[in-house]
């Protein structure tokens, strides 16, 4: 009966381990050994039963059923992050601000914030960011990977802004129920409909003064601060 404790000590490292965590696997973790292999690429892995999930990426198999939505994964630990989004939890509270998340990873991305920590670095210019993905957006600008409009000669480093511009060729806008406006895009929509229903969810925390936009409290809020604006 296992109590807890570590019972087996790796000489190879400062790790000890319980008999229920199966010093074999932890020999191989050590050792590097992955000798479970796909058969349909060239991943390998320490786990049988992490070569089982794998394997899921080639079936399509997703047996984790979200019961809100129509959402599967093939991973539970996906499952179980995914129906935050409808449960409304956020267990990842950032120490600096109010800010809370549904991941530990987008947590982790968010206090670079306070940090400036910029760890992804380009490798052809100085710049320097805080997610990965950023980086890969910026390095077309050295590749020359675009996504260029067939309708006109626009071109863009990102996939969401070209889908976004091709909406101004398609026709395919977000309209207002109340009047004739339409957008490109959905967060102008949401942004323009305040005007109908009066919503100012901006608020000035130093007067009762209250925004539509994020952008007029934070020119609002040099008021107060006595900042100059250039």
């Amino acid at each position: 009966m296992t109590t807890g404790e570590k019972e087996f000590q790796c000489f190879g490292s400062d790790n000890g381990f319980t008999l229920k965590s199966k010093p074999h696997i932890h020999k191989r973790r050590f050792k590097g050994e992955k000798p479970y292999h796909c058969s349909k690429c060239d991943k390998t892995f320490t786990r049988k039963r992490d070569l089982m999930v794998h394997q899921r990426v080639h079936t399509g198999e997703k047996p984790y059923q979200c019961s809100e939505c129509d959402k599967a994964f093939t991973v539970k630990s996906h499952l179980i992050t995914h129906q935050r989004i409808h449960t409304g939890e956020k267990s990842y509270q950032c120490s600096e601000c109010d800010k809370a998340f549904t991941q530990k990873s987008n947590l982790i991305t968010h206090r670079r914030i306070h940090t400036g920590e910029k760890s992804y670095q380009c490798s052809e210019c100085d710049k320097a960011f805080t997610q990965k993905s950023s980086l890969i957006t910026h390095q077309r600008v050295h590749t020359g990977e675009i996504y260029q409009c067939s309708e006109c000669d626009k071109a863009f480093t990102q996939k969401s802004s070209f889908i976004r511009h091709q909406r101004i060729h398609t026709g395919e806008l977000y309209q207002c129920s109340e009047c004739d406006k339409a957008f490109t895009q959905k967060s102008h929509l949401i942004t323009h409909q305040r005007i109908h229903t009066g919503e100012k969810p901006y608020q000035c925390s130093k007067c009762d003064k209250a925004f539509t936009h994020k952008s007029h409290l934070i020119r609002h809020q040099r008021i107060h601060t006595g900042e100059k604006s250039f």
